[in-house]
């Protein structure tokens, strides 16, 4: 084995299985990689700065600015991310003023709400809309057993179908704690619908007690769109939780590299996911949904919509201050890793015999 190979199964391996080994880094998976990493689109996302926009001191408009200086292709942000200074809260003037803004700075703005539910789909179809976009992250928060809440997503599905063609829009749905990755695969395989896929989160497949690498492969043929965090497991009864850490940091348990990496390559001629977003949710707490014991049809509880609670030691200004440098965090940790990705493919096109 060269050093290059070695040096590419080090960061594919890293927090990953022993019986899922990276390829072999040949010429022609070389020259697909490149291609894929000089395509990859970068989005911002609002929640690293939640604390921030739920306090007023950051407004949804500024997210385009930190995207803008950060270079990123464009932003994703749920429909309530400020509060009074949401888009959902903005008159059809401002939902203007923010479209032109986006806009003006070659920027894609893609939006998120936390419902399947009709009333809210129409809610956010009307203001995608008002400010041009046709992208919407989508997940359902029913309770009840699970073949119960599997029949209400599906009639929900169904309604964002007839909506995505009548509008003209796409909806991708997250896998978020509480169903598994084939679950959602079969509901979106069953509807089989050109505007209908998913949203493959970094970590909640954690919180349904599967493996990020197992999820990604059972999700793979449906996902779209990527929400990447760093995640500790917290193990709980006989399920787990996460808690969000910094993204590719010492206490982050995710195989980043492998998943970024596996994502990148999906589709045969053109990049199957359309945005990469950078969803950092330092100090985020989720439960364990899903148990190793289950019965065959387990009971779903409702979930709360995601927030962050104040973590010990932290007061608002502290949080607010430190939300910016995590987000910085988040932004060096992937790019370093994806400039890392390339230089190992680069050499390896050009057969470099000795290591650097």
């Amino acid at each position: 084995m060269n050093c290059i190979q070695a040096r590419f199964n080090s960061l594919l391996s890293h927090n990953s299985r022993s019986d899922c080994p990276p390829p072999l880094l040949t010429a022609q998976l070389a020259s697909k990689l490149i291609d894929r990493l000089e395509r990859m689109r970068l989005f911002a996302h609002a929640y690293p700065l939640l604390t921030n926009l739920t306090h007023g001191r950051v407004k949804p408009a500024e997210l385009l600015d930190f995207a803008w200086r950060h270079e990123l292709q464009g932003l994703s942000l749920h429909l309530l991310d400020g509060e009074a200074n949401s888009l959902s809260n903005m008159n059809p003037q401002q939902l203007q003023e923010f479209s032109h803004k986006a806009a003006a700075l070659g920027l894609d703005i893609h939006l998120e709400i936390s419902s399947t539910r009709k009333e809210d789909v129409d809610q956010v179809i009307a203001i995608a809309k008002a400010i041009g976009t046709r992208n919407i992250r989508v997940y359902a928060r029913y309770e009840g057993h699970l073949s119960r809440v599997m029949a209400l997503i599906e009639e929900d599905l169904r309604y964002l179908a007839q909506q995505a063609d009548l509008h003209d829009l796409f909806f991708d749905f997250e896998q978020h704690e509480e169903l598994k990755s084939h679950e959602i695969a079969q509901l979106l395989s069953r509807l089989d619908h050109p505007r209908l896929h998913a949203l493959f989160d970094f970590g909640n497949m954690i919180n349904a007690c599967e493996q990020p690498l197992t999820a990604l492969k059972q999700l793979s043929a449906h996902i779209r769109q990527v929400h990447m965090k760093g995640v500790r497991v917290v193990p709980e009864k006989n399920g787990f939780g996460h808690y969000g850490v910094l993204q590719g940091g010492a206490e982050d348990h995710l195989p980043s590299a492998r998943m970024m990496f596996e994502l990148l390559m999906l589709g045969e001629q053109e990049p199957q996911v359309i945005a990469f977003i950078l969803e950092q949710e330092n100090h985020y707490a989720a439960p364990a949904f899903r148990q190793s014991d289950e019965t065959q049809d387990p009971f779903i509880e409702y979930r709360q919509m995601s927030e962050t609670a104040l973590p010990p030691g932290f007061c608002a200004e502290r949080m607010m201050a430190a939300e910016h440098q995590w987000a910085n965090n988040q932004i060096r940790y992937v790019r370093g890793l994806l400039g890392e990705l390339k230089v190992l493919a680069q050499l390896t096109l050009a057969d470099t015999p000795v290591c650097a």
